[in-house]
């Protein structure tokens, strides 16, 4: 079973061609206008463990908030096709990542419903460079609503903006793979209700 989609999105304001495969070795090809955001899309790849290939343009003249929340649900999107039915996985998975003096946490459940809670008051207002790090609620909020899942995600504390939001990228790397992870041992759907996606 080889677990991976392709998606396109174009809009208006945004062209995104995303590539993902679930069972891969970190492998990755990141080309956005936005150069922070390209070494977060890096992380996610190395740590999750997914081959991903991202080509996005958009009107970052404007502002970069439409090209990396759309990223987001395209990455939501290539998960919830790569994941079928779901049958097989581990269903949910959690990370703590330590980055120094900031520790955050993630919580993931590909559940087939979306909620998302993002608990980080401590990078608003915050800029890493010109990148300012409050659109990476941003990113994760289109993830989970693209994805159907539930995402939890808390800066528990830190001080450095550039560590605080790398280390949530970490996280949601480490969470996202436990949780899509294939368990030999889950027989069919791993839910009562008989399925993850309706």
């Amino acid at each position: 079973m080889t677990r991976q989609a392709k998606i396109e999105r174009k809009t208006s304001e945004t062209a995104i061609e995303l590539s993902l495969r679930l069972d891969g070795s970190g492998q990755r090809r990141i080309e956005t206008p936005v150069p922070f955001f390209n070494h977060m899309l890096e992380s996610v790849a190395r740590h999750g463990l997914y081959d991903l290939e991202v080509r996005a343009s958009g009107d970052v003249e404007v502002d970069p908030h439409h090209t990396v929340e759309d990223v987001g649900i395209c990455l939501g999107q290539a998960f919830r096709e790569a994941l079928g039915d779901r049958s097989g996985i581990t269903r949910f998975g959690e990370a703590t990542i330590p980055m120094d003096e900031t520790l955050v946490s993630a919580a993931v459940d590909f559940s087939g419903r979306a909620a998302f809670v993002y608990r980080a008051d401590s990078l608003k207002g915050r800029r890493v460079g010109t990148f300012d790090v409050e659109l990476g609620r941003e990113f994760f909020g289109g993830f989970a609503s693209a994805a159907l899942c539930n995402l939890h995600l808390e800066v528990r504390y830190g001080e450095n903006a550039h560590h605080m939001i790398e280390a949530l990228f970490k996280a949601f790397a480490r969470a996202t793979s436990a949780a899509a992870r294939v368990d030999p041992r889950v027989v069919g759907v791993p839910s009562t209700k008989g399925t993850l996606t309706r």
